[in-house]
């Protein structure tokens, strides 16, 4: 039996602490290890709650003595007893999972508290209002966590209480003693009604019916969706800290909040933060009530005196010396959490804080520049898929709008930066449904819950009445890369009526309905009625830097995949190595094309087909002239015809007839032509390299236009590299035959051109066959590019085009039969194995066979991390993937040679 329970700042001998007590735990050891005021408790360990759910809700044996001992551990401490009648001992019951889930699981406050202590509490800390407010704060949490009695329905009683204390729009530290005496007896005799049994007085019972609870939250249904938006394993479980109570409630001199020790959304050196005065730290991150700044500087023009920092400035200096300890212990920016009890400051917690993909970047560079990491160590701090954050479009300046004569409507708390435009919607059902079907939406609340974690993800942005810079809407929209405008009290949401009221700066009020639409600026703060133009990103400096380092760091190159002149000079400005996908069939869609191709695919005769070839030819050899001279000295890897011809068929009667008349024949014939080569499994039929075989005009045709391009691009200096890539291989005899008209067409364009330049033919790996007879086919074939989109259909025996209506039930935890979209992450167990098959016999068969990856995993940082693994020299990915990619794969060789 192992060890389950360990007392803070109880030597461990786990490696890794963080995956044995929880993010949580592991920071508030390490706090009491290096002398920082945190109020004493234990930590049961991850590996507890993964024995608690495989015995179905049993806590293992031996725990209950090891929990035993470390209470009366505490009690000692704290020279205070659980539940004593004298001077009770209160606790907190906390969860702590390894990676920070921010409001997805549950707490319980003031644990330990029944109608004996209580007064006992009132008694010794000489304020009988404090106490109760405790009390009624414990009946509320833990009966809606444990007991499952709804919060809403002590809301309700406690709404009633103000009422009848004459206002029932009091704020919740104002109500007075008797009341909140009279809460606590309501509220009781709503335990009684709704669970038939009385709110447990024993606080032995309390402690494991909270203990249990939180281990419990780690399945609750906004935990679950957390951690599939995070990739979070579900097997990873949650610790439980329980820890002893100091109280931010026990009046003007005292409160909670949170600090940064950098600025979460720019990433600026300077403390940052807000506190709640006499409120309990709950008060401060769930965002009902609107907190003050913690420094003078942070504070808007007219409200410095209320910072912490005036309020109470030795308390503040406290805060600030710990915080600038723990960020450089930590080397890195640190989320604090503290209270100050009449004066004295505690530290609760600390962990490295979410930031803004900005924020991520500036932070790791300026760390280096503070000598207190390396450039490697930067690089492996920045997660790459926040680095999309940065490609966010934005409004233009709000002075530059107001010089337009565009004003904000209301201005609230710049919680998380970039801009949207949407329709207003009021929930998170509402946001997802919407979302699903195409349209823009902002979800506006008065406070965003976990229970909203859906709505905030599919919506373009969020707004919220109530709450501050650490709100749960910040914090989550700072984590999704979503821009928040928070604290806006300007508005208010009228749910039953569906509206939106917003108090404008001028004293009026301007109504919104649901469906309007509005545009947010998350970076000020600022709301805008109406749909403005949005600009795109700019970078920064700090992000330019980390690229430099992780292109010094990576070894897989990283192309990109693109079909047009205008993507590629966009991907050499992202760092594009070259083009690892150049789609031929995305060339012929254009409007004054597709009428060609159609009649070139629907002729009935090699002459006639060849005629339409002609006009095809200088089209693409254009597009490939415009792709060399961009990509002047970088490898071009063009795929040939790889659609079915299928698709390119005419659907409408109009262009039947337009194509008839091209072709001077009958539309009736061309109908029947059309239904004569008409496919019930198109993607499984007449495509790629079959198309070359039974039609080698179309390939000779594309082959001419790739290699005239090249002499015309090499004549006028720019250097070439055309790679020549045949799709849909399953034999090595495809290859080889193909190979030979292929080579033979691009000889004699170098011949009737008179210069040489040199060039490759390999083939796109995307069927399992071709995978098992890679060795062969490496005989023919100078570069294998896998196409993992096919590769995961065929491996998979799935269409990506219909997956979604039932892959998502495969996903869900309850059942993980799969872990991550396959098409999206690449399924290593299977379509991974088919990979590295074919290396390993593609480069038995040719030992320098050039290998690459041009699937839409190659913008992904785990498939990346494969690649790495298998020997890949590059991948390939959309031109706003390419910094994820270069820095995904800078990490991927990291820890590979760390490993």
């Amino acid at each position: 039996m192992g060890k389950y329970v360990y007392l803070f700042g109880e030597k461990i001998t786990d490696a890794q602490p963080k995956e044995l007590l929880g993010g949580k735990g592991a920071g508030l050891a390490e706090m009491t290890r290096l002398g920082i005021p945190v109020p004493p408790g234990f930590t049961i360990t991850t590996e507890t709650c993964r024995k608690w759910g495989e015995a179905g809700g049993k806590f293992p044996e031996g725990l209950t003595a090891e929990v035993g001992a470390a209470v009366r551990a505490l009690e000692d401490k704290m020279a205070r007893k659980l539940g004593d009648a004298k001077d009770p001992l209160l606790v907190s019951v906390r969860s702590g999972a390894r990676a920070s889930m921010p409001g997805m699981m549950d707490t319980i406050l003031n644990l330990g508290l029944n109608d004996a202590s209580v007064e006992a509490l009132a008694k010794t800390s000489g304020d009988r209002r404090f106490a109760f407010d405790a009390y009624r704060r414990l009946l509320e949490m833990y009966s809606d966590v444990v007991l499952g009695v709804d919060r809403e329905h002590f809301e309700e009683i406690f709404l009633a209480v103000k009422r009848s204390a004459g206002d029932e729009n009091m704020t919740d530290q104002l109500v007075p003693a008797d009341k909140l005496e009279e809460l606590c007896r309501r509220s009781k005799e709503l335990v009684q009604q709704r669970t038939g049994k009385p709110f447990p007085q024993n606080v032995e019972e309390q402690l494991w019916g909270a203990i249990g609870a939180v281990f419990k939250s780690w399945e609750n249904p906004r935990a679950a969706r957390y951690r599939q938006m995070h990739n979070i394993p579900s097997w990873w479980g949650t610790a439980v800290n329980v820890q002893a109570m100091v109280f931010g409630n026990m009046g003007d001199d005292s409160g909670s909040g949170v600090a940064f020790t950098r600025n979460p959304s720019s990433g600026e050196k300077a403390l940052y933060g807000e506190f709640l005065s006499n409120a309990q730290g709950e008060d401060v991150v769930a965002g009902i009530r609107t907190p003050q700044p913690l420094t003078v500087a942070s504070a808007a023009p007219g409200n410095e005196k209320s910072a912490l920092e005036h309020v109470m400035p030795k308390a503040f200096a406290e805060i600030r010396a710990y915080c600038e300890k723990l960020d450089l212990h930590f080397r890195d920016m640190q989320d604090v959490e503290f209270t100050i009890e009449k004066g004295r400051v505690y530290i609760l917690q600390t962990r490295n804080g979410k930031r803004t993909a900005h924020a991520a970047v500036r932070i790791a560079v300026n760390l280096v520049a503070e000598k207190l990491l390396e450039p490697k160590e930067a690089v492996l701090r920045v997660e790459p898929e926040a680095l999309d954050q940065l490609l966010h479009p934005r409004l233009p300046e709000p002075d530059a709008l107001a010089r337009k004569g565009i004003h904000a409507v209301a201005t609230g708390l710049p919680a998380s930066p970039g801009a949207a435009r949407g329709k207003i919607v009021l929930d998170a059902d509402e946001a997802e449904r919407l979302a699903a079907e195409g349209q823009d939406v902002i979800l506006v609340r008065r406070e965003t819950s976990p229970e909203d974690i859906h709505g905030m993800k599919a919506a373009k942005g969020i707004v919220t009445a109530t709450g501050g810079m650490t709100s749960h809407a910040a914090v989550v929209a700072r984590g999704l890369g979503t821009c928040c405008v928070a604290g806006c009290s300007a508005v208010s949401v009228d749910l039953a009526a569906k509206k939106v009221r917003i108090r404008k700066p001028d004293g009026s009020t301007l109504e919104l309905n649901a469906g309007d639409v509005i545009s947010i600026d998350g970076s000020y703060g600022k709301i805008y009625q109406g749909a403005l133009e949005v600009e795109a990103a700019s970078k920064v400096e700090e992000f330019e830097q980390l690229m430099v380092w992780a292109d010094e760091y990576r070894r897989l190159g990283v192309r990109t995949n693109t079909d047009t002149p205008e993507g590629s000079v966009e991907a050499r400005g992202w760092g594009a190595e070259g083009i690892g996908l150049c789609r031929t069939e995305h060339m012929f869609f254009a409007e004054d094309r597709l009428e060609a191709v159609r009649c070139m695919v629907l002729a009935e005769s090699d002459e006639q087909r060849a005629k339409w070839l002609a006009k095809i030819a200088p089209m693409q050899r254009g597009d490939f002239i415009g792709i060399f001279d961009a990509m002047d000295g970088l490898p071009v890897t063009i795929r040939l015809l790889d659609w079915p011809l299928h698709e390119f068929l005419p659907k409408e009667e109009a262009d039947f007839v337009s194509v008839a008349r091209a072709l001077e024949t009958d539309v009736e014939l061309v109908r029947r032509r059309a239904a004569a080569m008409h496919e019930l499994n198109p993607m499984l039929g007449h495509r790629g390299i079959r198309v070359g075989i039974t039609q080698p005009s179309i390939y000779q045709t594309q082959t001419r236009a790739i290699m005239e391009a090249a002499v015309d691009c090499t004549k006028r200096k720019i250097a070439v590299k055309p790679e020549i890539m045949l799709p849909v291989v399953a034999m090595a005899e495809e290859v080889a035959t193909m190979r030979t008209i292929v080579d033979e067409t691009a000889k004699q364009v170098l011949k009737e051109a008179g210069i040489d330049v040199p060039y490759l033919v390999g083939t796109m790996i995307e069927l399992p066959r071709a995978c098992l007879v890679a060795e062969d086919i490496a005989k023919s074939a100078e570069f294998f590019s896998f196409g993992t989109n096919d590769l995961t259909q065929t491996t998979f025996g799935i269409s990506r085009d219909d997956a979604g209506r039932f892959l998502s039930a495969y996903m869900e935890e309850k059942r993980g039969l799969l872990t991550a979209d396959p098409f999206a992450q690449i399924d290593v167990a299977g379509v991974g194995e088919m990979v590295r098959v074919a290396v390993e016999r593609g480069r038995k068969g040719r030992p320098d066979l050039k290998l690459g990856l041009c699937g839409e995993h190659g913008g992904d940082p785990t498939s990346i991390e494969f690649c790495e693994e298998v020997g890949l020299d590059y991948v390939s990915c959309s031109p706003p993937r390419l910094p994820i990619a270069r820095l995904a794969a800078a990490q991927a060789a990291l820890r590979a040679k760390q490993a």
